[in-house]
């Protein structure tokens, strides 16, 4: 396997959730749509470390791969095998999982089962600190600290080492490429990541995850009709898989197919119509389509309905303002933007509607406040945006 130890490459990321720009919209809804990629720029990266909370199958297919090395003895004595360190992992010992796993490596360097082990846990520790950091926050996304984001970027290209020296001295698993692209996500080097997905669902096709990991790789790279093959491929294999369904969608629109994407929100939310526990992004992402067709009035309803079903998301109340100030209906939108800002006070684009709706309603000084907190957070993201 050649070398994935990262030339780290940033590139920008850009959801695409309104790429009909042809048609006309209201100025500063317009102007927000621009605005808004200042906080989407690690909306891939903080999806995946959401994401990696609820993995299914990855982290339970690496720590119960059965080992040759011994029985474990985890109470009894040092931990020197991989069969401890797999029983470590398991129970989310991680500190001791990695320190059973370099032990074995000191008198096995040549493993590289262990190297690849020592990979994954160098990766569950960022999915571990991900979780804390969700279940701690007041909003359902959470914002990564310059010190937590060179935390994860020395894990995760730590983490990249190890797989590469495993390599070395043994095939890795489509599971383990899996893992690699994962890495490769949080370093934010997308190409790399569709790179091993793809070679990770040659191997094991049937993956679902992979699918739809790839497909969400695709689509950050603006490569939308592979992306809607790998959902699609996703959803056959995993059917009625809302996130996979609602991403199928993005992709259409991010192609200006608004019919077929529409019909993929539609489908996803319709997939929930009797589920306690709805997922609201196709909502959101419907409310925002239509938005950016001119049918604000059409998308309050999805988007009212997406507040409730997460009211501490910041992003539907967002959009659900961007729909009130579309409709000129500035008390509702003052409304949401304010309950976003209080969810989400680092979010650009929240401060820049605010500060359009305090200007509509003539209250310059309110809207100037809000105008330069847009101003600080968007230089403090080195956004190249006027």
């Amino acid at each position: 396997m050649p070398c994935v130890v990262p030339s780290l490459r940033r590139t920008r990321i850009m959801l695409h959730m309104g790429m009909v720009s042809s048609l006309p919209m209201n100025a500063e809804v317009q102007n927000c749509s621009r605005h808004r990629r200042l906080s989407a720029t690690n909306t891939f990266r903080l999806a995946c470390l959401a994401a990696l909370c609820c993995l299914f199958g990855t982290a339970k297919a690496s720590v119960a791969k059965e080992s040759q090395d011994g029985t474990s003895q985890v109470a009894d004595k040092p931990y020197s095998t991989l069969t401890d360190a797999r029983a470590l992992l398991a129970d989310g010992h991680m500190q001791k999982a990695e320190e059973a796993v370099r032990d074995y490596l000191a008198q096995n360097q040549s493993s590289g089962d262990a190297h690849f082990l020592l990979g994954l846990i160098l990766f569950r520790e960022i999915q571990a600190e991900a979780l804390d950091q969700l279940t701690s926050s007041n909003t359902s996304r959470f914002r990564i600290s310059p010190a937590d984001a060179k935390l994860r970027e020395v894990n995760a290209r730590a983490s990249l080492a190890e797989y590469t020296e495993g390599a070395k001295y043994e095939k890795p698993s489509a599971t383990d490429l899996k893992i690699v692209a994962l890495d490769y996500v949080l370093l934010g080097s997308y190409a790399d990541a569709s790179k091993w997905l793809t070679v990770s669902v040659q191997a094991d096709p049937r993956d679902a995850e992979a699918w739809y990991y790839l497909g969400r790789a695709r689509y950050n790279e603006n490569r939308f009709e592979e992306a809607i093959q790998a959902f699609l491929r996703c959803l056959e294999l995993k059917p009625r898989y809302v996130k996979a369904q609602s991403n199928l969608g993005l992709s259409y629109a991010g192609l200006n197919r608004i019919p077929e994407a529409q019909a993929s929100f539609l489908k996803a939310i319709e997939w929930q119509s009797d589920s306690p526990g709805k997922d609201a992004e196709p909502y959101i992402d419907l409310g925002d389509l239509l938005i950016q067709i001119n049918r604000a009035e059409e998308a309050v309803s999805y988007l009212t309905q997406a507040v409730t079903i997460a009211p501490r998301e910041s992003r539907a109340r967002e959009k659900l303002g961007s729909a009130y100030l579309n409709l000129n209906d500035l008390h509702a939108a003052q409304t949401q933007l304010e309950a976003g800002v209080a969810l989400d006070p680092q979010n650009a684009s929240l401060h820049y509607l605010l500060g359009s709706v305090y200007r509509k309603q003539g209250n310059q000084e309110k809207a100037r406040s809000e105008l330069e907190r847009f101003q600080l957070l968007k230089e403090a993201s080195g956004s190249e945006l006027p």
